[in-house]
């Protein structure tokens, strides 16, 4: 029974924090360390689980999925899209093969991954809070309609989100912002680029770390993947109108708290 409350725990963790600029990463690792869950049975499980939050983009915009796949032999619109987040795409995809055995070898191990998160933490919210004062105002105000080098550079942004910590909607939405690109529509093109860049960032570490599979309940699994995409689910329907209304800077204040009181923690451990 404690495992199926874990399962739903860290669903829901998954859930609120992978679209949110707060990095669902780094919850989840202190989430784990906080409850005492081992490492090889519940490993897995919080990498399947991202295929919940996936799907919820998909559920949520399928539509518009569905018209560019079927638009791309007719339509330079719907080309032009797919283009796009194809491009944005190919940056982390580089970097993120490349460092993932250094990120995986040093910056997740237990003695670095809490410190790592923490600061990342901290750094990333006193920059949401210092950058959004001074963010250009927006030229480009729509995500569907981007120009190809503002797709481009907001997928060199995401790379920054290999670090743990280090949120990938808050890469995207705050770089696009400095880059003069609309908070909504940074938001509505975080939702796109995240399709391909979570899809392969879960096979890929599926594919290296397929030996802790049989760790894995499957029961665990089914409870954390329902609870992970309806609870994204709601955010990806709402979280546009909440950042085009309040911006990010919620989530930079946010950031600090959670920054300091993880290093308030490891401090008197």
């Amino acid at each position: 029974m404690q495992d199926i409350v874990n399962a739903v725990l860290l669903g829901i963790i998954e859930g609120l924090t992978e679209f949110l600029p707060v990095s669902s990463t780094g919850h989840l690792l202190v989430a784990e360390k906080l409850l005492g869950l081992p490492d090889n049975q519940w490993e897995a499980f919080t990498i399947i689980i991202q295929f919940g939050a996936i799907l919820s983009v998909v559920a949520v915009y399928w539509r518009k999925f569905w018209n560019v796949l079927i638009g791309l032999p007719t339509s330079p619109e719907a080309r032009q899209f797919a283009i796009n987040v194809i491009a944005a795409f190919i940056p982390s995809a580089i970097f993120g093969a490349a460092l993932i055995k250094y990120i995986n070898g040093y910056l997740l191990q237990p003695s670095f991954a809490m410190p790592v998160i923490a600061a990342s933490w901290i750094v990333g919210g006193i920059l949401i809070l210092v950058l959004e004062r001074i963010a250009p105002k927006p030229r480009h105000l729509d995500g569907d309609r981007l120009p190809f080098v503002k797709a481009l550079q907001i997928g060199f942004c995401q790379c920054l989100a290999i670090i743990p910590g280090v949120s990938r909607s808050g890469a995207t939405i705050l770089g696009g912002e400095l880059l003069g690109v609309d908070r909504k529509a940074g938001a509505a093109f975080t939702f796109y680029l995240a399709v391909p860049t979570m899809f392969g960032a879960t096979v890929f570490e599926l594919y290296k770390k397929w030996d802790l599979m049989s760790a894995a309940a499957g029961t665990q699994i089914a409870v954390g993947f329902v609870v992970s995409f309806l609870v994204a689910y709601v955010v990806v329907k709402t979280f546009i109108a909440f950042v085009g209304r309040f911006g990010l800077k919620p989530f930079g204040w946010y950031r600090l708290a959670t920054g300091l009181a993880l290093a308030a923690y490891l401090a008197i451990q």
